[in-house]
């Protein structure tokens, strides 16, 4: 899937979701502390959002980010082939996040993260408030900053986050980093 088709594939969804509730941009500006401008601007395609953008939307509309993409990706079946898993790049920080898992109605979903060397990208609290997850280093070093607690995680390192809050994924090093991220959807 290309990385346009993509966008426009997020901007209706986040349009579609925005909808569903019966608010207006103003609303869900409100509501995900974001400007109305830039919403409009995702909504219509002509811009791709961050990873932090999505984080607020998706807490504004009382879903995960991953629900909402997902949502957006929309790919199903029992197997996604590794060239079939929609990739999807956060235009400030060059965050690369592929959907590895099918689209199912069970409540896991498996999501592998590269992480630029130097890139930080910080999530709100509300982006994590639906789900549990697990974060598995598969190559390279990460800084997962949870609240005030920092971890330093290596590679062949599982941490599982608790309780939902501001975090920052952040690359301290010279290369690139890997991640599996494992979430599971609260019922």
């Amino acid at each position: 899937m290309q990385q346009d088709d993509l966008d426009n594939r997020i901007g209706a969804r986040i349009r579609a979701e925005r909808e569903n509730r019966g608010w207006s941009l103003t609303e869900l500006a409100e509501r995900a502390a974001v400007s109305r401008a830039m919403i409009h601007k995702v909504e219509r395609g002509d811009s791709s959002p961050t990873a932090n953008l999505l984080g607020k939307l998706s807490g504004a509309f009382g879903l995960s980010m991953s629900t909402l993409m997902a949502r957006a990706e929309a790919a199903g079946g029992q197997l996604l082939r590794r060239e079939d898993q929609p990739l999807w790049t956060d235009p400030e920080t060059g965050y690369l996040r592929r959907q590895v898992s099918p689209r199912t109605d069970l409540p896991v979903e498996i999501v592998e993260v590269s992480l630029p060397a130097g890139a930080e990208v910080p999530m709100p609290a509300s982006a994590f408030a639906f789900i549990r997850q697990m974060i598995w280093v598969l190559e390279g070093d990460l800084t997962f900053v949870e609240g005030t607690t920092r971890h330093e995680l290596q590679q062949g390192d599982c941490l599982r986050l608790g309780p939902p809050g501001d975090c920052i994924f952040r690359n301290e090093s010279a290369h690139a980093c890997s991640y599996a991220v494992i979430l599971l959807r609260d019922s």
